[in-house]
């Protein structure tokens, strides 16, 4: 099977700083894959809180998001104590899902790359929805590199 290669963005316009924990470790004392994914969730969760959202509501109280899917790329290692720092950009934005590139970085050396497919989810009536205007719009900007 052909591994599916991630392209790294031109630019991340929103970073956080996430420390490795204990619990992010496998048993070759490394971060794990399925903590790695818990990093990039933490990540998506401070874009959003930057925003001025959450995954459970995207401004209009109605608006939650599902994740479609999941790809990872691992590079290089990273241990316990090592402070990442996960760059984000938002990229295919449609009426209805986007993607989300995330660039999780070492001292400047690359971790991990990895990319969400996401989409607008209304809990109430269980049904994949279009986005909520203002934060497509806050989503679009990013995609092109603006800060909102």
């Amino acid at each position: 099977m052909p591994r599916i290669k991630l392209a790294l963005q031109p630019d991340y316009p929103f970073t956080c700083d996430i420390q490795v924990r204990v619990g992010d470790l496998n048993y070759g004392g490394h971060v794990g894959n399925a903590e790695l994914v818990r990093i990039v969730h933490d990540a998506r969760v401070e874009l959003f809180r930057a925003m001025g959202v959450r995954e459970g509501d995207l401004g209009d109280g109605k608006t939650g998001i599902i994740t479609d899917d999941l790809v990872v790329n691992f590079q290089s290692e990273a241990f316990l104590g090592d402070p990442l720092t996960v760059g984000c950009t938002f990229g295919e934005v449609g009426q209805a899902g986007c993607r989300i590139h995330y660039h999780v970085t070492k001292a400047g050396k690359t971790v991990a790359m990895a990319e969400t497919g996401i989409v607008a989810f209304n809990y109430t009536a269980r049904s994949v929805t279009f986005w909520p205007r203002e934060f497509k719009q806050q989503a679009t900007a990013l995609s092109r590199g603006e800060l909102a």
